[in-house]
């Protein structure tokens, strides 16, 4: 490009605009800038939405002289003094001293040398953290903000922004581009939502939200700004999943049912109990889904023992009863077999005797089952993954049924869809989340949440025990099983070489099983994900059939069969697990008439007592899934991350739940009324859709 050229691409001298490349921001450069592209930050525009990640409250800094032993503080003082400590076991620790008006502190940093290189002289800190007595005050640091050289007095009464920041780029510098720049950046940020949404959201308007977040009067302020970005990006986002939603409907032809209510108000009959409110209410959803035109498209979750299976198999008789077959996919033999036995059960005195089919069927019955599907009549099929393998054909597939849906992969449970044509899909999970969360992990899916427990189900007594107790909790366990009762023990890992600090299931099979354990005169079985699949499930079997009293495992039992006489399960090293998991694994016992018991074994640290004192104190699944995502990120909790899910800036959809509900609401009114965004006042909400997600225009194709 010639000079002249790029002379005409600058913009005018002294005008700014959202769109102009931050480099010719006054205070940038070119070396500046390069690092800002890092954070993401190319235009000006950027720069004003690189918003704080957390803040500062200098208005309740303490003078340095009123410090006590013990107080959590935070303090503004300069660095008259520092330096590098190292200790006798290695340990490098910077100190500085810090002065205010009113005396002097030493601060301690352990651990991090390195800021030694990026706090000098001089430099004013703000600096939160415990008082300690060690030689004296000390206070060691928790979070800092370094203001500055010059800078003492100057903050003190504000809330500080601590911006995300990259090597080579200070937050002081951060703050003071924005500071430079704010004022003639936040007029251009224009409003493209209505006042109406505004107002529905409880948010403010976008120059004011802004102004909010970069220079707050208080937390509660910068608060609501924040509030006003997470809003935007959870209504894109609910506008997107909306919108995809309804095109597929539109693509999805499906079967129309009539609610014929004869196998249905006849399984409704022969129930030995009333279904809860919640199972009516999710039956009323998925039935008003099987009698529509589209194809059913619908996640099912519930707790552990929320009675799921019922109402998949309600859904599976309304389809029996328009002619059509079901198919039911759990991911075990094992889980498969159970689904075989309780239908069976239930749909005895109906006359209906369902099919199984898995991969250990000999060959003549693999074939007696592929005649059956294949004739033209209702049918309940249960299966394993075999139910989507080429040759499993079905004559009039109607509704595919997902067990434990997390899991299958995406194409397993495609391919069962695609059996019939345009069967019902519904899938099962028993990993509880709140529901505006699932309704964005899993936007293309309707979702029906069953949060209620059948009446007479027993609750797990769940305790907490220390490591100096483990005589009495083997000796609990040994009652137990000499009354006739069955016992998990679980562990984190399989063999002592994976984590020399942790007890392992080989090593403990061992101990409790061999000359002297706890153990040694009773049943025993080890069982862990190394095992060979069909011998785990000998094993299982064996288990539940009551020829194995104790059961020594990995995770690997965390989903697994209903085995009503087991009724304790020990887990060890349970500050190891995150919270859903174990509740997935306290939900192996508590499935018969008697007492059942949890008891959490080992000498956690203070954090981790915490987290496992919540999850003693609740069975609800849907709290310590919201404890679990606080505590451990959603990455954790759902796995790989959902096809559709978008990573946010500054929205975090648990956090922001009831903000996520009602972008949910908004967005269905929004569409609603302008379907394809065409309308003249939402034109601007559908150019930032289309500039923030690279599909977002493909879904409104109008003008």
């Amino acid at each position: 490009m010639s000079a002249d050229a790029a002379r005409r691409r600058l913009p005018a001298r002294g005008s700014v605009r959202l769109d102009m490349p931050v480099t010719y921001l006054k205070g940038v450069g070119e070396r500046r800038a390069a690092l800002l592209r890092r954070l993401g930050i190319v235009t000006a525009g950027d720069l004003l939405t690189h918003v704080p990640h957390r803040y500062e409250d200098a208005t309740t800094v303490s003078p340095i002289a009123a410090l006590a032993v013990g107080m959590d503080a935070t303090i503004v003082g300069t660095v008259i003094s520092k330096g590098v400590l190292p200790t006798r076991r290695g340990l490098r620790i910077f100190q500085v001293v810090l002065r205010d008006d009113s005396g002097m502190i030493e601060v301690s940093w352990p651990g991090q040398p390195f800021l030694d290189r990026v706090i000098g002289k001089q430099d004013v800190l703000l600096v939160a953290g415990t008082i300690r007595f060690f030689h004296g005050r000390q206070l060691q640091a928790r979070e800092y903000v370094n203001l500055g050289a010059g800078a003492a007095g100057l903050e003190q009464g504000r809330v500080l922004a601590v911006y995300p920041t990259t090597e080579g780029l200070s937050v002081k510098v951060l703050r003071s581009l924005l500071d430079q720049h704010l004022d003639a950046l936040l007029p251009l940020a224009a409003e493209f939502l209505s006042p109406s949404v505004l107002s529905a959201a409880g948010v403010p308007p976008l120059p004011d939200a802004l102004r909010m977040v970069h220079h707050p009067t208080s937390l509660a302020e910068a608060a609501h700004g924040r509030s006003r970005l997470a809003f935007e990006e959870l209504l894109s986002l609910q506008i997107l999943h909306r919108r995809a939603n309804a095109i597929a409907r539109v693509k999805r032809t499906g079967v129309r049912y009539e609610n014929r209510k004869q196998l249905t108000a006849a399984l409704k009959a022969a129930l030995p109990y009333e279904l809860t409110r919640a199972q009516v209410r999710v039956l009323r959803e998925i039935v008003a889904d099987m009698r529509s035109a589209t194809k059913m498209h619908r996640l099912l979750q519930g707790d552990v023992g929320s009675g799921k299976t019922i109402v998949a198999l309600f859904a599976a008789l309304l389809a029996m009863d328009n002619g059509y077959q079901a198919a039911m996919m759990a991911p075990t033999e094992l889980l498969a077999e159970q689904h075989m036995r309780t239908t069976s059960a239930l749909l005895e005195g109906l006359g209906i005797r369902p099919l199984l089919v898995t991969g250990s069927l000999a060959a003549s019955e693999r074939r007696a089952a592929a005649q059956r599907m294949a004739e033209d009549g209702p049918l309940l099929v249960i299966g394993t993954h075999a139910l989507v393998q080429e040759d499993a054909r079905f004559a009039r597939l109607g509704l595919a049924i997902v067990d434990e849906q997390h899991r299958f992969g995406v194409e397993q449970r495609q391919a069962l869809g695609s059996k019939g044509q345009h069967p019902d899909v519904l899938l099962l999970s028993a990993t509880p989340i709140p529901r505006s969360l699932a309704l964005t992990a899993y936007g293309d899916l309707d979702v029906s949440v069953l949060d209620e427990r059948p009446p007479g189900r027993r609750g797990v007594m769940t305790a907490l025990r220390p490591e100096s107790a483990r005589a009495r909790v083997l000796s609990f366990i040994g009652t137990q099983v000499a009354e006739g009762r069955q016992a998990y023990v679980v562990y984190p890992v399989i063999g002592e070489s994976e984590r020399a600090d942790l007890k392992s299931a080989t090593a403990m099979y061992a101990s409790l099983s061999g000359p002297g354990g706890a153990f040694a005169d009773r049943r025993v079985a080890l069982l862990h994900g190394r095992v060979p699949a069909d011998e785990r499930d000998a094993v299982m079997r064996a288990f539940r059939d009551g020829a194995i009293d104790v059961l020594v495992a990995t995770t690997v039992i965390e989903v697994g069969i209903d085995v009503p006489n087991a009724t304790v399960m020990l887990i060890e090293h349970p500050e190891r697990f995150g919270l859903s998991q174990l509740h997935q694994l306290r939900g192996r016992v508590g499935r018969g008439s008697e007492e059942s018991y949890c008891i959490l074994l080992g000498d956690a640290g203070p954090e981790a007592s915490d987290r496992l004192r919540l999850f003693a104190g609740t069975e609800d699944g849907f709290e310590i899934a919201r404890a679990d995502l606080r505590l451990r990120g959603m990455g954790d909790l759902f796995g790989a991350q959902q096809s559709g899910t978008a990573s946010f800036r500054v929205a975090d959809p648990l956090r922001d739940e009831e903000l996520n509900e009602r972008a949910r609401l908004i967005a269905e009114q929004i569409l609603a009324d302008d379907p394809e965004l065409g309308s003249p006042q939402n034109a601007a909400l559908r150019r930032s859709i289309g500039a923030r997600y690279a599909r977002g225009l493909e879904l409104f194709r109008v003008g």
